[in-house]
Formats: C-alpha cells, structure tokens, sequence
C-alpha cells in the first residue's frame, strides 16, 4: 500500500494536528520510506527460525525469601508527614 497525501491530511484532521502544506509532503515522503522498510523486513527468508518476544532469553532472577534486620519502627516513621498508632498515614485513594 503507498500512503497517499491524502491519508496523511485524513490523519492530521482525524489528530486534530495542523500542518503546513510542506510538511504533508514531507511526511508522505517519510511514511512511504517507513513502509518500503517495513516491506523488505517481509521478504526474509525466516524458515526455521522460531518466533520469539523479545531478542535475548530473559529469566526472573529470585532469590529466597529471608528474615534480616531493619530500620526500627522510630526511625523509619520518623521523617513521615503523618503517622498514626505506629503506621504511616496516607490519604484515602479509594471509596469504599
């Protein structure tokens, strides 16, 4: 498909965007050279290669959950804006 002047004038109007006469050349232009791109990407040769999400093999790294020390109770509320009964007091996000 080649993108027309006109679909780029139907997309402006459609994204409430103005655009110089200049630029609907221009990006008619652009538009078109992305496409050609995207159409030789089409034409390789993928027989045998297995689909795949993303291009390196990714993995969650765990690590087992352990008790360690922390802060005291005191220190970590003791820059908190608002506290109450031990706890940092936040505004209600949601009814309910």
């Amino acid at each position: 498909m080649k993108i027309t002047r006109n679909h780029v004038e139907k997309v402006a109007l459609l994204s409430r965007l103005e655009m110089p006469e200049s630029e609907l050349e221009a990006f008619t232009e652009q538009l078109n050279a992305i496409l050609e791109y995207a159409d030789s990407l089409n034409r390789v040769d993928t027989t045998g290669i297995q689909p795949t999400a993303h291009v390196l093999p990714l993995k969650n790294v765990m690590r087992a959950d352990e008790v360690k020390p922390s802060l005291p109770r005191e220190l970590a509320l003791s820059n908190a804006p608002e506290q109450e009964d031990g706890y940092f007091k936040v505004p209600k996000i949601i009814e309910g």
